[in-house]
């Protein structure tokens, strides 16, 4: 009889949360919008092989620069190959280097903004590095990087990550600046405790927040950057089929086939509206100051 009783009790409390998330999802449509475009990509990339209706990289001459029909639904390039089933797998390589970007440049600029937003020695040194790689302009320092070495989707990752870590490293360090003379901070050093206790366990928390909805900024600038450097023949190997890859081989036959550019562009637009959304919907939600204004919970 109790765990019946435990078990009715437990139903309304399940369902009381999930009203409140669909409440709260509702007072919040730009996360709910961005959710929704993301989901929806992310799901024709993990299931891309279900959804093509070609084998992406086979060659059919005798049928390039078709327009879209029923047999292929965003017509062929001039190779002959199905842009729809291009299209769909260059979503995979798209949202790996972005989220692949978003994460590591988060982790590396946490922990590099916490040691130097805390030991004022380091500072001064860190960040005049950091000022150094800010001044170059991110899509020709990912060029630089990546003439060093062999174009491949790693070394792609790596090249964007680099530029992508003096802004995470800046937004922790300005709040680290700004936590370091707090009460709480004097109590946990008076009480003994030592550098990396202060910095996990009572400073990174308060660095979720905004950390978050600038990774949201990263990947979708990172996304961008990819297809740019793929346009430009720097980025993954032609053999890879990825959305700037795609503009980049079609961009010769605009005029008879601009299929081959429309397509890859519009999913390229849709991704990075979705990431950009759900960032502007995380930053009114998690900013405090911007929810006193609006009166929201």
């Amino acid at each position: 009889m109790a765990r019946a009783a435990v078990t009715i009790a437990a139903k309304p409390d399940l369902s009381a949360r999930a009203g409140t998330r669909l409440r709260w999802l509702r007072r919040h449509p730009t996360i709910l919008t961005g959710l929704v475009l993301l989901g929806l990509v992310l799901l024709v990339a993990i299931a891309s092989p279900l959804f093509a209706t070609h084998d992406p990289i086979r060659l059919n001459p005798t049928g390039r620069l078709q327009p879209p029909s029923w047999e292929h639904w965003f017509g062929t390039d001039h190779l002959g190959r199905d842009v729809y089933s291009r299209v769909i797998y260059g979503s995979r390589i798209s949202l790996m280097v972005g989220f692949s970007v978003a994460a590591f440049s988060t982790l590396l600029g946490l922990a590099i903004g916490l040691v130097t937003g805390f030991i004022r020695r380091l500072d001064a040194v860190v960040m005049r590095v950091m000022d150094g790689l800010m001044a170059i302009p991110a899509i020709l320092l990912a060029i630089a990087l990546i003439s060093l070495s062999k174009s491949s989707i790693e070394n792609v990752i790596i090249a964007i990550t680099i530029p992508e870590v003096p802004r995470m490293v800046r937004l922790v360090r300005s709040v680290v600046l700004t936590l370091r003379e707090q009460l709480f901070v004097d109590a946990a050093i008076s009480l003994g405790a030592g550098l990396p206790r202060i910095l996990v366990f009572h400073i990174m928390p308060n660095t979720v927040a905004p950390l978050i909805v600038q990774a949201t900024y990263v990947c979708a600038a990172a996304i961008i950057i990819e297809a740019i450097l793929s346009f430009l023949g720097a980025g993954t190997p032609p053999d890879i089929p990825s959305w700037g890859n795609i503009m980049a081989e079609g961009r010769t036959y605009v005029m008879v086939a601009f299929w081959i550019l429309l397509f890859p562009g519009i999913f390229l637009t849709v991704v990075v509206l979705g990431v950009n959304l759900l960032g502007d919907g995380l930053r009114d939600t998690l900013d405090p100051r911007l929810r006193r204004s609006t009166g929201s919970i």
